[in-house]
């Protein structure tokens, strides 16, 4: 369960890191604009912490958090947006295809479904995977994809992981992540790193595509 794309297992550095990430909100803007959120019934699956439901009740919608396993108590087309978090729905992944029809068994026939992932092709992505997972993500949402491929268009946000200081920057870069976090602080010039996220939407009824449409 993931409210952010990163999990650490000690809470204090786990509340500082993501003290740092979208300070601006991009992200629950970009739901509400793609939802639309307000006054809306939405489920949301795989939230952990509580982040992205205060988020998005915030924004004035009607929220209900489960996670994929839970997902079968929720009711036939009873949302009108479902916002599927990182660890949710994976391409590739045996499960992804009966989550995505889930998805679609819990949607209002109006409704719309949003699934948040890593971009990649950022700083984030170096500090935390490798050549693999870069590609992996690459190929999510490339226009023969398993996402845009199937009806699905996708946004990009343009995010930060940013500190007040290269100081608060630098110790909890090596606090969470070691020698390797450790090593990318030390380059840092301004205390802040540029972090990507795609958030993949489609319509209940959008039929499968390969024009690559982004919106």
């Amino acid at each position: 369960m993931a409210d952010q794309t990163v999990r650490l297992p000690d809470p204090r550095l786990r509340d500082r890191l993501h003290a740092a990430i979208d300070r601006e909100a991009k992200i629950p803007r970009a739901l509400e604009s793609l939802g639309p959120i307000a006054g809306r019934r939405v489920v949301l699956l795989d939230a952990e912490d509580g982040l992205r439901a205060t988020q998005l009740e915030s924004l004035g919608g009607l929220v209900t958090a489960v996670t994929p396993a839970q997902s079968a108590t929720v009711p036939a087309a009873s949302a009108d947006v479902v916002v599927a978090l990182w660890s949710a729905i994976r391409p590739g992944e045996e499960p992804a295809a009966g989550q995505v029809a889930e998805v679609m068994r819990i949607l209002d026939p109006a409704g719309r479904m949003l699934v948040v992932h890593d971009y990649g092709r950022d700083d984030v992505t170096s500090l935390l995977g490798s050549p693999e997972r870069e590609g992996q993500l690459m190929s999510w949402s490339h226009r023969q994809g398993p996402f845009l491929a199937n009806g699905f268009k996708v946004r990009v946000l343009h995010c930060w992981w940013s500190w007040d200081t290269l100081d608060d920057a630098v110790g909890l870069l090596r606090d969470a992540f070691g020698a390797t976090g450790a090593a990318l602080g030390e380059s840092m010039r301004r205390p802040r790193l540029s972090y990507k996220v795609a958030v993949y939407h489609r319509d209940h009824d959008s039929a499968p595509s390969t024009s690559g449409a982004t919106a």
